[in-house]
Formats: structure tokens, sequence, C-alpha cells
């Protein structure tokens, strides 16, 4: 199993970019009862044989991993979901993208950990490709929404150890502020 929920996060974020997507959108919610995550793309999409395909941990799509023919995490993903009362739901069309959305029963002894979201969050906007990553955190009370493109533009180039800093900080301000 993973160990945090970022963890499953980080590996859906990572398929949308490597399916060509230029708008991502991730949306984080947490209550006392529940998680909600869903990340939705407009990348390539798989057809119906593909998408049952990839809920087999056996199959991997050609060329995605140099010599590794297995694909974990949505199995792993589907695993934890049925082990905590959650579930899963995936939607894809070929050419127009994919959406997963899971559900955890927050109070469920084997749900793992949140864990760290905003430097997920920033590892995931630092990617070196096109795409818009939007991000909105919610929980019962508040909420906050940021973007790759308006972090860029208020920073400059998330590649550069200070404005790495700025948006780290950024980030961990916003969070800091759903918890009070």
């Amino acid at each position: 199993m993973h160990a945090s929920v970022c963890d499953y996060i980080a590996d859906l974020v990572q398929n949308a970019i490597e399916a060509g997507s230029s708008r991502i959108e991730l949306d984080v919610y947490t209550g006392p009862d529940t998680i909600r995550v869903r990340v939705a793309d407009n990348g390539k999409g798989m057809d119906e044989a593909t998408l049952r395909k990839a809920v087999d941990p056996f199959f991997s799509e050609a060329g995605k991993h140099d010599h590794r023919r297995v694909g974990l995490g949505l199995p792993l993903l589907f695993q934890t979901a049925e082990a905590v009362n959650g579930k899963v739901d995936i939607r894809s069309e070929p050419g127009k993208g994919t959406a997963v959305a899971f559900t955890f029963d927050a109070r469920h002894l084997d749900t793992p950990p949140l864990g760290d979201l905003s430097e997920t969050v920033l590892g995931l906007m630092t990617f070196d490709q096109a795409f818009e990553l939007v991000f909105t955190r919610e929980t019962p009370s508040d909420r906050y929404a940021v973007a790759r493109g308006e972090l860029a533009e208020a920073l400059g180039n998330l590649a550069e150890s200070a404005n790495l800093i700025l948006a780290r900080d950024f980030l961990r301000s916003q969070e800091q502020s759903l918890n009070h």
C-alpha cells in the first residue's frame, strides 16, 4: 500500500502529465468523516478495453516505463478504497481525457494519512512539461485554489530555488490557514 493519500495523488497527476494533458484539475477535500480526491485531465484518455486493463496490476501501457510491465497505482488505489469503506470512480474517453475520483472513510483505522499536501503539490507543479495544474483544497469550513500558471506569473520560473521556497511557503500558509 501507499504510505499516504499524497502518494495516490502524485501517481494520478503524474499519469495525467504523461498522458499529454495541457490542463489537470486536482481537488482535495478533507473532513472529519471523508477524504475525497478528484484528478481530471484533458489528456489522451482511454477506451473501454484500456480502462479495464488499467486496473490490472500486471498491465502497464507499452513504452510508459522502461523495463517494467506492471502498473500498481490504480490497483492499489482500488484495494485501499475497498479496505477503508471507500470507492473509486474512473471515467475516460479517448481524445478527451480521464477523471479519477476516490473517497476514503477518514475514520477508518486503515485509512492512510493525508501526507504533506503542500510539498506534493509543489513537486507536481515543478514537472518540466507544459501543462496547467489547478489545485483546489477544501475542508468543511474553508477552501483555497491555486494554479500553476498563477504561481509562475507571480514568482517567476518555478525551477529556481528562491521561487520554489516562496511557492512552498505560500502553499504551506494556505494549508495552515485551513487548520485555524
